[in-house]
């Protein structure tokens, strides 16, 4: 099918806001941090609301607009319930801190995020993560979970990371991603457990003290029945028309929009909030601050990028016959934007570009259908992990990052600086694993 190409592109000024914006984000906890925690919502929301509108009134567009913002609104609903179930349920786990305790926390937890997202994941296991090490915790044990469970963990399904989830609304298969980055996903967990090893036989804090008769040896799990409104949240996300026929739904320019999922969503999380166990959210010290820094930011991201998305769809387009992308290309190139922007419109700005080289529109379900029974949908493969991998490699590249920072500093953890991360752990220990899965899977 032929790319449709937008009667009236926007102007090229129009990228500004996005690229403001995320700039903002990239410097602003570092740089001016005050400032920016005080006026990070005013800055987004006027920053997308300013492209909204320019799109209603000058370029008399009221369709994409209205798309994106129903986009936007099937992204947080979804967020919401998973970072508001698993903020209820404490998980107390009071066992001795041994090397393979620790491999085999990690490796479940990275696991279980693929069912309960990066940001529940972090929510809920960070702590009893913290606990097991109390007596012997060190800034790596916060920097490989980042690694592990904040980022490359949730690499099997949309829910577990964002970028993937943006894919599956886009029109991606929801299975597509198990079947197809498995591998990479597990010589990535394997290869950064084997290095945290190595950490863990280096640590000799306790090597002449006894700590057991500290530990209770105990598991204990305080507000089950999250776990309910867990499997709620995960199992609506198939709610969709293009996915089960029969569903009603409104028919938008050709598009099949239905709020049934995101209704049952939000719905949820305020009867799993009201009825929540007030001594599981006491014990995960349970605030709504996360969640809202990031609803609003991805509601300026959501409108700003619009202009970008279609400046990049017209640029594939009119370069289709010279423009060659190959899936090394991809998978670096969105694993560097990843790294020092948020890697979820990465991940959009880059789909977008590989299916306008196909002439296909990223924005026509069934365009999107017809390309992953393409050739092409391998650079898909090369996106997908190049955005989930490469979004550990800063505090900035993936939302839970900076929240994983923030709950071990309340701890007494003295967590590197921006700089000290990247030189001291992400370009020493990470980036030799990327470069070890381009060569294995996307030369």
């Amino acid at each position: 099918m032929i790319l449709t190409v937008i009667l009236q592109e926007p102007p090229i000024w129009l990228v500004l806001p996005f690229v403001s914006l995320l700039l903002m984000i990239a410097t602003g906890p570092v740089l001016f941090p005050t400032i920016w925690h005080h006026y990070y919502k005013h800055i987004s929301i006027g920053l997308g609301l300013l492209v909204g509108t320019y799109y209603v009134f000058a370029l008399k567009d009221t369709v994409l607009p209205l798309e994106t913002l129903a986009e936007y609104a099937s992204f947080i609903s979804l967020l919401t319930i998973l970072y508001i179930s698993s903020g209820g349920i404490y998980f107390f786990v009071d066992v001795e801190s041994k090397v393979w305790v620790n491999i085999a926390f990690l490796f479940i937890a990275a696991i279980f995020t693929n069912i309960i997202g990066t940001t529940g994941a972090s929510v809920l296991f960070i702590r009893p993560f913290m606990r097991i090490n109390r007596y012997r915790l060190k800034p790596y044990h916060i920097v490989f979970f980042i690694f592990l469970i904040s980022n490359v963990g949730g690499s099997l399904t949309p829910i577990g990371d964002p970028p993937l989830f943006m894919g599956f609304l886009k029109g991606v298969p929801f299975f597509w991603t198990a079947e197809h980055l498995w591998q990479p996903w597990l010589v990535a967990i394997i290869s950064l457990l084997s290095v945290f090893y190595v950490f863990e036989k280096r640590n000799t804090s306790l090597d002449d003290v006894d700590v057991s008769k500290h530990y209770t040896n105990k598991i204990l799990i305080t507000g089950k029945r999250n776990f309910i409104w867990l499997l709620l949240g995960v199992s609506t996300v198939f709610l969709d028309p293009n996915i089960i026929e029969g569903l009603p739904y409104i028919d938008f320019h050709g598009k099949k929009l239905s709020f049934i999922r995101e209704i049952i969503q939000l719905s949820a999380s305020l009867l799993c909030y009201l009825f929540a166990n007030k001594k599981a959210l006491q014990g995960n010290k349970f605030d709504f601050d996360a969640i809202k820094e990031v609803a609003f930011l991805f509601f300026g991201i959501f409108l700003c990028m619009m202009p970008a998305l279609q400046s990049l769809e017209a640029f594939a387009h009119h370069q289709k016959d010279s423009l060659v992308l190959s899936q090394a290309l991809i998978y670096w190139s969105s694993g560097i934007f990843s790294s020092v922007l948020d890697n979820a419109p990465t991940y959009l700005n880059v789909f977008a570009l590989i299916l306008s080289s196909a002439n296909f529109n990223m924005n026509i379900y069934s365009d999107v259908h017809l390309f992953m029974a393409s050739s092409g949908v391998d650079l898909l493969r090369a996106l997908s992990v190049g955005s989930v991998f490469f979004g550990a490699m800063t505090y900035i590249g993936n939302g839970p990052n900076f929240m994983v920072k923030a709950i071990a500093e309340q701890t007494g953890v003295k967590m590197p600086s921006f700089g000290k991360y990247i030189w001291s752990y992400s370009l020493p220990i990470l980036l030799p694993i990327l470069v070890l899965i381009s060569l294995l899977f996307f030369r």
